[in-house]
C-alpha cells in the first residue's frame, strides 16, 4: 500500500515531524518557495493536513485539496480551522485536549501570582541594584481575592482547582452554569465586576472575537486584573492598551497577543503587566504527548479506525 500523502502547513518540532516522514509522503507546504507549484503538482493526492494550533487554514488552500479527509491540529485551539466548511466537505478536525491542561493552568496561575504578588517587577528590582537604596512596594494578598474564569472547559476548572488551594475563591461565565461549586455569573460584566482577577480561558474563534472590551475591562475597574492565556483574539487589545494605560484597570499577565509574535510597544513599557511568549503547553513533556496524539489521530483514521478526538463541533 502506498503512504496517504499530507501537506503539513506549519513547522513542526522533530519529535513530530520525524514520525510523520517515516509513515506518510509530506508535502511541507509552510517552507515550500512554490506554494503554487506544491498544490498544482501534488494537491489532488493529498488526503491529511497538520498544522499548528496558531495556524490560520484558508478555504483557498483547502479548495485546493479536492481528497483532503482530516486536519489534525498540534495543538488544542483550532480557530484557525474554517470548521463550517470543513463539516459541509465531511472533512474531520482533530486536535490534541487534555495533555496540556496541567501547563496551561499552571501559567494562568504563575500569571496571578507574578501581577497580584509582584515577583515579576520585584526581580527586575533586585537586578537593578534598588533593593540597596529604597524598600520595596506592598503588593496583594492572593488569599481571600476572587478569581473570575471566563470558559470553565477542561483548563478552567484545572485553573479553579489551582488556585482554590491558594485559598481563593472562584467565580465563571460561560454558555450555561455547571454541577460544580463556584459561582456562576450570566453575563461576563458581572463577573468582571465581581472578579479581582479575570482570567480568559475560553477558546477563539469568531464567537468570542474581542468579547473582553472596552465595558468588560471598565467593569473589572482598579482593582482588577486580566489574564490571558488563551488567545488573543477573545481580549480588545487596543482597549486593553488604553484601559492600562488610562489605570482603568490594575494590570495585566498575558501569555497570548492579537499579533504574534508582536507585542504593542506600549505594554513592553508598562511596570504592571507581565508579558510571556506563548509559553502555556511549553514544556519537553506536554509538547510531546501533544505531537503523540496529533500523528495518532492520523494513524487511526487512516487505519480505518475514526479518529480519537474528534473536535466536539463534528461529534
Amino acid at each position: 500500500m502506498p503512504q496517504p500523502e499530507i501537506i503539513v502547513t506549519a513547522p513542526l518540532p522533530p519529535f513530530l515531524y520525524d514520525p510523520l516522514r517515516a509513515d506518510f509522503r509530506c508535502h511541507d507546504y509552510s517552507a515550500a518557495a512554490d506554494k503554487p507549484g506544491l498544490l498544482a503538482a501534488a494537491g489532488d493526492r493529498v488526503r491529511g493536513l497538520v498544522q499548528g494550533g496558531g495556524t490560520a487554514t484558508s478555504t483557498t488552500l483547502l479548495d485546493a485539496l479536492p481528497k483532503l479527509e482530516i486536519i489534525s491540529v498540534f495543538g488544542v485551539g483550532y480557530d484557525g480551522v474554517p470548521v463550517d466548511y470543513c463539516k459541509r466537505r465531511g472533512i474531520k478536525v482533530t486536535n490534541t485536549p487534555d495533555v496540556l491542561t496541567d501547563d496551561v493552568a499552571d501559567v494562568a496561575v504563575g500569571l496571578i501570582m507574578m501581577t497580584g504578588r509582584g515577583f515579576a517587577r520585584q526581580e527586575r528590582f533586585v537586578r537593578a541594584g534598588e533593593w540597596e537604596k529604597r524598600g520595596i512596594d506592598l503588593t496583594t494578598k492572593l488569599a481571600g481575592q476572587t478569581v473570575g474564569v471566563l470558559g470553565l472547559g477542561r483548563i478552567g476548572k484545572a485553573i479553579a482547582h489551582r488556585v482554590e488551594a491558594l485559598g481563593m475563591h472562584v467565580a465563571y461565565t460561560g454558555r450555561k452554569p455547571q454541577d460544580v461549586p463556584y459561582r456562576f455569573f450570566p453575563d461576563l460584566r458581572a463577573l468582571a465586576a465581581a472578579a479581582d482577577f479575570l482570567v480568559v480561558a475560553c477558546p477563539g474563534g469568531p464567537a468570542t472575537r474581542n468579547i473582553v472590551d472596552a465595558e468588560v475591562l471598565s467593569a473589572l475597574g482598579k482593582k482588577g486584573t486580566l489574564i490571558n492565556i488563551a488567545r488573543g483574539s477573545i481580549v480588545d487589545e487596543p482597549a486593553l492598551v488604553k484601559a492600562l494605560a488610562d489605570g482603568t484597570i490594575k494590570g495585566a499577565g498575558l501569555d497570548v497577543f492579537a499579533d504574534e509574535p508582536h507585542v504593542p510597544a506600549p505594554l513592553l513599557a508598562m511596570d504592571h503587566v507581565v508579558l510571556l511568549p506563548h509559553v502555556g503547553s511549553a514544556t519537553k513533556e506536554t509538547r510531546k504527548a501533544m505531537g503523540d496524539l496529533c500523528k495518532a489521530n492520523l494513524d487511526a483514521w487512516f487505519a480505518g479506525k475514526g479518529v480519537l478526538t474528534l473536535i466536539p463541533e463534528l461529534g
